[in-house]
């Protein structure tokens, strides 16, 4: 690149010249992606930071935290609350809310993350990263509760991750396309490398935990069976697996090169729709997916349509490229 633009000058000229981004929210994208460095350098000292292993709590899913969770977790929360952009934040590692204290100001936006995602590939040093999600707080509510955030995805702000690997990079949409951001580690600034991320609409790769594979549903053990089944089967070509454990990790890849990544239901815990976080993960990732050009489903209907009924629902995720994504759709579909 012969011209360096860093997050700061993009978000402000993005509010200058095409008026995406309102000046709170410039700000909150800025905060969490110090914050995001901030948890980088944790990340990258590992077993020097003592920083490895757990940290002997459950959070509200019974999932065991990590030390990296907790201060995650800790770094986004100190880093938003006093800044007057949210109004309140919600976590995966915390049961309930943070609301803005009063001493300082309230700003119009909520904030939901998960703090590290890919908790299982921390201590063998495998990319981890950060999801956020941005949405609007309800107008003409007086202070703010968990109802405040259940609204859908499509009614998402900005959304984003940092993934934390070779590179540390910024990947974020406010609703105009998927740009992305690596980490110069000497200056210390995010700076644009990719302004049009773009999911191409065909692949032959696919991220799925093939150890699961005896407890997915016909429709599911159908589309994966075809994929193994390579250019002698039904689709006619070879696929390539890939799976890292961390979505984050997962996601990037497909935004990167195009595939399809699916977390899908599974007969072990049958009246859970599915184990990823809808508000958390699922969302986020299906509107930067969107964004690209890809498409996001729970099997049946679009994710961002789904209207959440709690802060910590689970939800089945089928996202990546669009042409792998409507079959595996269409066989959902039809099964039902």
């Amino acid at each position: 690149m012969t011209q360096h633009i860093s997050l700061t000058r993009y978000l402000v000229e993005q509010q200058r010249e095409h008026g995406n981004i309102p000046s709170q929210l410039r700000l909150l994208i800025e905060v969490v992606a110090r914050a995001c460095k901030r948890i980088a350098i944790s990340v990258n000292k590992g077993a020097l930071g003592e920083v490895l292993g757990s940290a002997g709590t459950e959070n509200v899913q019974g999932e065991v935290q990590k030390k990296l969770d907790v201060i995650s977790n800790e770094v986004l929360i100190e880093a938003n609350e006093w800044g007057g952009h949210l109004a309140a934040m919600a976590s995966e590692e915390m049961d309930d809310i943070h609301v803005v204290p009063n001493r300082y100001p309230q700003g119009e936006y909520l904030l939901l993350f998960d703090p590290l995602d890919g908790s299982s590939n921390i201590d063998v040093n495998v990319s981890i990263g950060t999801i956020f999600s941005v949405l609007t707080k309800p107008e003409g509510q007086i202070g703010v509760s968990d109802q405040d955030f259940l609204q859908a995805g499509q009614r998402q702000a900005a959304a984003g991750y940092c993934v934390y690997g070779p590179q540390t990079t910024l990947v974020l949409t406010v609703g105009s396309g998927v740009v992305m951001f690596t980490l110069d580690r000497e200056q210390g600034t995010f700076v644009l490398t990719n302004d049009n991320v773009q999911i191409p609409a065909n692949t032959k790769e696919f991220a799925v935990n093939m150890s699961n594979q005896r407890h997915w549903a016909a429709p599911v053990q159908r589309y994966i069976g075809e994929c193994l089944e390579g250019k002698s089967g039904a689709r006619g070509k070879d696929f390539n697996m890939r799976w890292v454990g961390s979505m984050v990790a997962d996601v990037h890849r497909i935004l990167c090169r195009g595939g399809v990544f699916l977390y899908p239901w599974d007969s072990r815990e049958p009246t859970k729709p599915g184990k990823l976080r809808l508000m958390y993960e699922a969302n986020p990732m299906a509107f930067l997916v969107e964004q690209a050009g890809g498409m996001a489903t729970n099997g049946l209907e679009r994710i961002m349509d789904l209207q959440p009924t709690q802060l910590h629902e689970r939800v089945s995720v089928v996202l990546g490229s669009r042409n792998e994504v409507q079959v595996v759709t269409d066989y959902h579909r039809n099964a039902s």
